[in-house]
């Protein structure tokens, strides 16, 4: 019998295997996530947004975790992204984030700190 080990996937496979499962969830959701999702792809290309990818390389930079969730919300003009992220210790941390200029906006979660990045 002949086993192989497979090594684990780097990080940014692991956001290629994140982005396509979050295409197939959007796809999955109806014509009304479609649409949010495609104007936002338009606006990214215009470079009127930033990207989800550009998002998530600012975080495994400085957070310890996995994703577990990303949303989009867009309140007229307004668009925001949500990341929540699982910590080591089993801490989930939800970041947002202004999608027309990448800034953080505000953190919530338990022991946000133990998941930071030493610099």
């Amino acid at each position: 019998m002949n086993l192989r080990c497979l090594r684990p996937p780097t990080p940014a496979l692991r956001r290629r295997l994140f982005a396509g499962a979050l295409a197939a969830c959007v796809l999955a959701g109806g014509a009304y996530a479609d649409q949010h999702w495609e104007g936002l792809h338009g606006e990214v290309r215009q470079g009127e947004a930033v990207s989800l990818e550009q998002l998530l390389d600012w975080l495994e930079a400085r957070y310890l975790g996995e994703v577990i969730e990303v949303e989009m919300e867009r309140d007229d003009d307004e668009i925001e992204y949500e990341i929540k992220m699982l910590g080591p210790q089993g801490q989930v941390v939800e970041f947002e984030f202004d999608a027309r200029t990448g800034q953080l906006m505000k953190i919530e979660g338990a022991r946000i700190n133990e998941m930071m990045r030493a610099r």
